[in-house]
């Protein structure tokens, strides 16, 4: 069921939600400052590609300074990041049949505001 999810969700258009991720994460990967946060767009992008079968967690190693890194981060790439999702969210809402994907997008505007110190785990 989450393979077709997925076909559908990119098919549908939530490709784009993985591209914004990319795009970020390239941006932030040409300073070395940058690097962690390109990492964790990079992270988070699989899970936007794929988010149907796929759950975002938080990680065991995540301390005070994560938390600081992601002030940081909402101040120059989240807010934008969530934004788009949850626009594209509420556009998806706008029908029954895209109901499943404007949760998907919620759930991607979730870990918008702190990417790092998260991880992608698989359900089931």
């Amino acid at each position: 069921m989450a393979l077709i999810g997925n076909v559908l969700w990119i098919i549908f258009g939530g490709f784009w939600q993985g591209i914004s991720w990319l795009v970020a994460g390239a941006v932030f990967c040409c300073t070395i400052i940058g690097i962690p946060y390109g990492v964790a767009c990079f992270r988070i992008a699989g899970f936007a590609f794929f988010p149907f079968g796929n759950d975002i967690v938080r990680s065991e190693n995540a301390g005070v300074f994560t938390f600081v890194l992601n002030v940081i981060w909402v101040i120059f790439g989240g807010f934008w990041l969530w934004l788009n999702a949850v626009i594209e969210g509420i556009l998806f809402c706008c029908t029954i049949i895209g109901i499943p994907f404007g949760i998907a997008c919620f759930r991607i505007a979730k870990v918008s505001f702190a990417p790092l110190g998260k991880k992608v785990v698989p359900l089931g």
